[in-house]
C-alpha cells in the first residue's frame, strides 16, 4: 500500500509539473505546404508527437508479433511434443520399476518415436526387452543405442556387460568391462560386474583384488568379502599345488587380517605343508591359536613339519596345560612324538585322546604304531575300530 501511495503522489506531481510547463510555454509551430499554412501551439505538437510515437511503436510490435506467430506456433508444437515424449519416458521408467516390463517397453518405444532422448530411450527399451527375454528385440535397441553414443556410451557399455553376465557370455562381459576401465570408469556397479565375470572365468587373482577393493570402498562388508577372498586364495593355491615358490608368493599376498580367517588357514596351510614349507604354515597356526583357540587348527599343527621339532613339542605341551581335555591337541602331540620316535609318549597321548573322544585318526595312528612295534593283534584291533568309526 505504501508503494502504491508513493507512485500515485509521483504521478500527480508529474501532472502538475507538466501543466505548469504547458502554461508557461507560449511557443507555436508553423507548417507551410503551399498553398496551405497550419499553425499549432508547441504544446499540442509535443502531445501529437508523443501520441504518434506510441501509436507507431504499438503498430510495429503488432506487425512483428504477427510475423513471428507461425514460428512461435511451431516452437510451441515442438515443445509440446517434447513434453509428451519426456512424460512417456518417465512413465516407461515407472512401469519398469513396477515390474510391468511389457508396458514399459511400449512406452519407451512410443517416447522414442515422438522425440524423446534417443539413446536413453533405447537403453530403457533394451532393458525392458531383456527382462521379457526378447533377446532379438533387445539387440536391435542396443544397436540403435550405439548410433547415439555421444552421451550414453558408458551407460550402454555397463548395460551390455550386465546383459552378457546374465547370459553367461563372460568373455563379452570382460570386453565391455575392459573398455570401461580404459575410460577410467571403476565405480561400484562396474566392480561388481567384474567380480562376477572373473569368478566365472576362473581368474582368482582378479577375484581377490576386486573383492578387497569392494571391501575397501564399503560396497561389501567384511563378512561378505571374506568368503570371496578365501575362495579366491584357495583356488590360486590349488592351481599352484606342489610348487612351493608360487604358493609362498600367494601366501605373502594375504593380509594380516585375512590370515585370522580360520577357514582360510584350514584350507591353505595343507597346501604349504604338502609342498615342503617349514616355516609359514606352522607360524600362521601358532599366531592364530595365540589369538583364539581353535581345535581344528590344533589338529592341523600336528601335520606341520619344521626344522625344530623340539620347539613344536614344547609349544604344543604349553597349549595342553591350557586345554587338557582337547582330544585334537592330544592327537597332535602324539603325531609330533611319533615323528621324534618317542613311542611311549605317543601311545600315551593317543590313548588319552581316545578316552576323551574316540576318533578314526587316533585309532589309525595307534594301529600303525602297534604294527611298527610288531604287536599285530593290537594293530588289527585298532584297524577294526577305525573302520567302524569310518562307517
Amino acid at each position: 500500500m505504501l508503494r502504491a501511495l508513493i507512485w500515485l503522489l509521483a504521478l500527480f506531481t508529474a501532472a502538475v509539473a507538466l501543466i505548469l510547463a504547458f502554461n508557461y510555454n507560449v511557443a507555436y509551430a508553423l507548417f507551410v505546404w503551399p498553398p496551405w499554412r497550419v499553425q499549432i501551439s508547441m504544446n499540442l505538437l509535443i502531445v501529437l508527437t508523443l501520441v504518434g510515437f506510441f501509436l507507431l511503436h504499438a503498430l510495429s510490435r503488432l506487425i512483428a508479433q504477427t510475423l513471428r506467430l507461425p514460428v512461435e506456433v511451431r516452437a510451441w508444437r515442438t515443445q509440446r511434443k517434447r513434453d509428451n515424449a519426456t512424460r512417456l519416458l518417465h512413465e516407461a521408467e515407472r512401469l519398469f520399476m513396477e515390474g510391468r516390463f511389457g508396458q514399459a517397453l511400449k512406452h519407451a518405444e512410443a517416447a522414442i518415436e515422438i522425440g524423446a532422448p534417443q539413446g536413453l530411450g533405447a537403453l530403457l527399451a533394451a532393458r525392458s526387452a531383456q527382462a521379457l527375454r526378447e533377446y532379438e528385440r533387445r539387440d536391435r535397441w542396443l544397436e540403435f543405442a550405439r548410433g547415439h553414443d555421444k552421451d550414453i556410451r558408458m551407460a550402454r557399455l555397463v548395460l551390455e556387460a550386465e546383459f552378457a553376465v546374465a547370459d553367461r557370455r563372460f568373455d563379452d562381459a570382460a570386453s565391455r568391462l575392459d573398455e570401461l576401465r580404459t575410460a577410467g570408469h571403476r565405480h561400484i556397479a562396474v566392480l561388481r560386474l567384474a567380480l562376477q565375470t572373473e569368478q566365472a572365468r576362473g581368474r582368482w587373482d582378479e577375484v581377490a583384488r576386486i573383492a578387497r577393493q569392494l571391501r575397501k570402498v564399503k560396497a561389501l562388508s567384511a563378512d561378505q568379502a571374506a568368503p570371496l577372498v578365501r575362495r579366491a586364495l584357495i583356488e590360486q593355491m590349488r592351481e599352484a599345488e606342489g610348487e612351493l615358490e608360487p604358493l609362498q608368493r600367494i601366501w605373502n599376498s594375504i593380509t594380516t587380517a585375512e590370515r585370522r580367517d580360520v577357514g582360510l588357514l584350514l584350507r591353505a596351510v595343507p597346501y604349504l605343508v604338502n609342498s615342503g614349507d617349514l616355516v609359514m604354515g606352522v607360524t600362521a597356526i601358532e599366531e592364530a591359536l595365540e589369538r583364539e583357540w581353535e581345535p581344528e587348527l590344533a589338529v592341523l599343527y600336528g601335520r606341520c613339519r619344521t626344522l625344530d621339532l623340539h620347539r613344536q613339542l614344547v609349544t604344543a605341551e604349553g597349549w595342553l596345560r591350557q586345554h587338557p581335555e582337547d582330544a585334537g591337541l592330544l592327537l597332535t602331540l602324539a603325531r609330533l612324538c611319533l615323528r621324534g620316535q618317542l613311542w611311549g609318549k605317543a601311545q600315551s597321548y593317543l590313548e588319552a585322546s581316545l578316552s576323551i573322544s574316540p576318533s578314526r585318526a587316533a585309532h589309525l595312528e595307534l594301529a600303525k604304531l602297534a604294527d611298527s612295534l610288531g604287536r599285530q593283534e593290537e594293530a588289527q584291533s585298532h584297524y577294526r575300530a577305525a573302520a567302524e568309526l569310518g562307517l
